[in-house]
């Protein structure tokens, strides 16, 4: 069956001598993993700078639900950004999220809610000028929502910690090493409030930036036994340094 669904490319790999192999969340299908025939020759450039992390496609796909691998008949940017391809830090930001949704999005079905999210942030994210710096900790905390286990950031006292084991804010100093601390907690209680457009409020060291980004990535390995080394992490961590 030849279907047409918008996709948001996380992982490409080389295939062959000139072919590759492309995971795309797609508004239709979910995670859908698709061979493309020629896409690293001469006649094909066109594709393979469509294949960049986190940009939006248009897809005309032979969909089998049945095979593990689709074949793509035709594909077509959906939204051509801005800036993302040529400002280090956004470019940076969107390498390590395609990472981290490339190893948390299983799903082989559709997910709406979740494809719309991540595009109208990423549309965003392509304008921003203020607020930029934060935005990956933005998007990692709401992230969890879509996923199933985003944190009750909820304060019951004057103090808070982080319990990143419960998954919600403790009046209390926990006693294992899993939690993050009162400082720290508070700016995440502020993000838990804030709006896309409201970033450039969020004033961070680059110390408590480094901080809350290592926290974060420790509660998702706490919710995802595969996700393992971030390899981009330590890239972002040097554009920021």
């Amino acid at each position: 069956m030849i279907t047409v669904t918008e996709g948001i490319v996380l992982h490409t790999i080389k295939y062959g001598e000139s072919s590759v192999i492309t995971t795309i969340f797609t508004k239709e299908f979910g995670r859908q993993s698709y061979l493309i025939n020629a896409a690293r020759s001469r006649k094909s450039k066109n594709k393979a700078g469509l294949l960049q992390p986190l940009f939006m496609v248009e897809l005309e796909a032979y969909q089998k639900q049945s095979r593990d691998l689709q074949r793509i008949r035709a594909m077509k940017s959906l939204t051509t950004y801005q800036e993302i391809p040529f400002d280090i830090v956004k470019s940076t930001q969107a390498i390590f999220l395609a990472e981290v949704l490339y190893k948390t999005i299983h799903e082989q079905e559709s997910y709406p809610e979740l494809f719309e999210f991540i595009k109208s942030a990423l549309l965003y994210l392509d304008l921003m000028e203020e607020g930029k710096t934060n935005f990956h900790l933005y998007f990692l905390f709401h992230l969890t929502e879509y996923l199933g286990f985003m944190p009750d950031t909820t304060q019951t006292g004057f103090e808070g910690w982080l319990d990143l084991q419960k998954g919600a804010v403790v009046p209390f100093e926990p006693s294992h090493p899993m939690f993050i601390n009162k400082e720290a907690t508070a700016i995440l209680v502020n993000l838990a409030l804030l709006k896309i457009n409201e970033l450039d409020s969020l004033k961070l060291k680059r110390s408590m930036r480094d901080m809350l980004l290592a926290k974060l990535v420790d509660y998702y390995r706490l919710h995802f036994d595969t996700l393992g080394e971030i390899k981009s992490l330590k890239v972002l961590q040097e554009v920021f340094s």
